[in-house]
């Protein structure tokens, strides 16, 4: 029997059984991680996914056949799910549609994810019991095709300053690739507009003390390739990015994975992956558990964007979905 079809295997996570068909398919060519390691893994991180992801609107990133093979960006919960699964309704008025998307409430419904051949978990900044009022503002340290990591390092210490002053407390994690993400919690106060309105207000500001590191322009094409663009869109309606703990679709496993801001100069973003962070999350538990509890009101920040506005800052094109 090729690894491929693999007899499936049953895993009870809380008091569910999930099934695990071709548990030994490999997903991941450069580490040799399978299907099975896979669920493994996101048991081992149970708490963190589950918090990381409750009661979001979660887009899936699909691997049927490993992540060599065709990624499906999945938007609707996959057919054939069990009476258990949860949903919340998102509409799209690009499309005029509207989709039931997957909502975590517990480790189990990470699992089945995962026979469905998920990898990734992209949630929204909103929850279920208002998905037009964001409650996590996001920052985007995303290095241009140039920039080395330690740019991406600097620039984290430099919103971190900002953050500090502001009287926000952030939450950085790795994003899984090149760079780094750092979270904050507010009020579900706002729509999306005003949302990723303060988010370019922060993007700005932290342009302002590190011109020589950042840049904060709309076009991908007037960005210095060496810069880190400072990425306040990730906050506009229905854009998602990978959460805390999800393994990301490479060839080598890695996790976005939570930090501690003492980590940041120290840290390589290729060493966290789905065979290291289980201990790491053994040892040091879930970095990010406080999130819920450390709320940011946005006012400062809108008061930033008002006054970039009354200068004649230049508004980026609509995006919200």
């Amino acid at each position: 029997m090729t690894p491929d079809r693999s007899p499936a295997v049953e895993l009870e996570v809380g008091s569910r059984t999930v099934r695990l068909s071709n548990p030994d398919r490999v997903y991941f060519p450069a580490s040799g991680a399978t299907k099975l390691d896979l669920a493994t893994y996101y048991l081992a991180v149970g708490d963190g996914i589950v918090r990381a992801l409750r009661d979001r609107p979660c887009m899936l990133h699909r691997y049927p056949t490993g992540v060599t093979g065709e990624k499906v960006h999945q938007k609707r919960l996959p057919r054939g799910a069990p009476p258990w699964m949860e949903t919340v309704e998102v509409y799209f008025p690009r499309y005029g549609r509207t989709a039931d998307e997957l909502c975590v409430t517990e480790l189990a419904h990470v699992i089945w994810a995962v026979q469905m051949s998920t990898v990734e978990f992209h949630p929204w900044n909103s929850r279920r019991a208002d998905t037009e009022r964001p409650d996590e503002w996001r920052i985007d340290l995303d290095p241009m095709p140039d920039c080395p990591f330690d740019r991406v390092r600097r620039v984290a210490h430099v919103a971190r300053e900002v953050l500090d002053e502001l009287g926000a407390v952030g939450w950085p994690k790795t994003s899984g690739g090149s760079g780094l993400h750092v979270y904050v919690r507010v009020a579900p106060e706002h729509e999306f507009g005003d949302v990723r309105r303060a988010a370019l207000a922060f993007a700005r500001e932290v342009e302002r003390r590190a011109p020589d590191d950042v840049t904060t322009a709309w076009w991908r094409r007037d960005r210095d390739p060496s810069l880190v663009f400072v990425d306040y869109n990730q906050n506009a309606r229905d854009h998602t990015i990978a959460s805390a703990y999800s393994v990301r679709g490479t060839p080598d496993a890695t996790v976005s994975t939570p930090l501690r801001w003492d980590e940041i100069d120290a840290v390589d973003p290729r060493d966290c992956t789905l065979r290291t962070v289980p201990a790491r999350f053994a040892e040091l538990g879930d970095l990010h558990a406080g999130i819920d509890h450390a709320v940011f009101d946005l006012a400062p920040l809108l008061g930033w964007a008002e006054r970039d506005e009354r200068e004649g800052a230049p508004a980026p094109p609509d995006d919200d979905g």
